[in-house]
């Protein structure tokens, strides 16, 4: 996990996407035009949520988030995204 100089405000949160799969499960490899944008990620820094709505991940959960969730942002050559915590569907 890396560290980064960046800290969510309120309830955002700032996500290490996870590498898009390189090949097929019968061992096919994928051409980078044909990769899909991950959908799972590993959380790297956490706002300090809203008033009566505290966050419910913290630094170090692998999350499930919906493939348009986020903006991107490329930190010292690192891509990351921050979202809501909304934007996040599961815990894993």
């Amino acid at each position: 996990m890396s560290k980064v100089n960046i800290q969510p405000l309120a309830d955002r949160v700032l996500v290490e996407p996870a590498a898009a799969e390189e090949k097929t499960a019968s061992g096919l490899y994928i051409p980078d035009t044909a990769k899909e944008k991950p959908q799972k990620g590993t959380i790297v820094a956490v706002g300090n949520g809203k008033k009566d709505e505290p966050m419910t991940v913290k630094v170090g959960d692998t999350v499930l988030y919906g493939k348009y969730s986020g903006t991107e942002l490329n930190v010292d050559g690192a891509d990351y995204l921050i979202m809501r915590e909304a934007d996040i569907f599961a815990i894993l």
